[in-house]
């Protein structure tokens, strides 16, 4: 076989670029040897997932306060919180606690960094919240967009910090990335449908959807796209 410049044709298999992988996806990933992930130390990779979920909670608790609206699974809670009457945290804890549940007909497996995204943001978003308050009694509109557009930040660059940390998924990221998995429909399809599903029956329960949740749809990639260059440089940034 000949091309049309007279040459003869290569015979092997040509290299196609490879689209850029899901931070979710990244998450459930195990980390490759030789990668600057593996190479990360033990205890950086340790910090950078507590900070990472630490910052995770005041951002989700500064979305909340902001009454702006909240990213969708705060949406969901939040309506949990306001027919139940419980804390955000037992409701947090609670529905982490379900979303593992149904990874059991996904076969998923957790790892160290999973059971703390449970814990740690379970226990931060109360005391975030409760301080919110203290400082923050009523925002106004301007301290409220500020509060949204800071919280969508923060919980950009936290999200890049925890995944970058390569210890585990959360349990939401988990329940995306074994749906794929199952299914086999891409990952913007079935993260849009667990999306969608869980902000529409947030809503249905009182929870808050405003402008703050649209753009947080859309704005918090890029966020941990940029934060992943210095916190998950082997994984979110490199096409593989």
């Amino acid at each position: 076989m000949t091309t049309t410049t007279g040459r003869p044709a290569d015979p092997r298999p040509q290299p196609t670029a490879a689209p850029a992988p899901d931070v979710a996806a990244v998450a459930a990933a195990p980390a490759e040897r030789g990668s600057r992930a593996v190479l990360m130390h033990p205890v950086r990779r340790a910090v950078q997932l507590l900070l990472g979920l630490v910052g995770f909670g005041v951002a989700t608790a500064m979305m909340l306060h902001s009454g702006q609206g909240a990213m969708p699974w705060a949406v969901l809670d939040q309506g949990l919180v306001d027919r139940t009457g419980l804390a955000y945290g037992w409701v947090v804890l609670g529905v982490g606690l379900l979303v593992m549940l149904a990874w059991i007909p996904l076969r998923q497996r957790p790892g160290i960094g999973t059971i703390a995204n449970i814990i740690v943001i379970s226990l931060v978003i109360d005391p975030a919240l409760w301080a919110l308050e203290r400082l923050l009694p009523e925002p106004h509109l301007v301290v409220g967009i500020g509060l949204a557009l800071g919280g969508i930040v923060l919980l950009g660059v936290s999200t890049a910090a925890y995944v970058g940390a390569r210890l585990g998924p959360g349990p939401r990221d988990g329940l995306m990335t074994g749906a794929v998995r199952l299914t086999g429909w891409p990952v913007w399809v079935v993260k849009t449908a667990i999306e969608v599903t869980v902000v529409l029956i947030g809503v249905l329960l009182g929870g808050t959807f405003g402008w703050a949740t649209v753009v947080f749809a859309f704005g918090v990639g890029p966020v941990v796209q940029v934060s992943a260059r210095w916190l998950a440089p082997s994984g979110l940034t490199e096409r593989r």
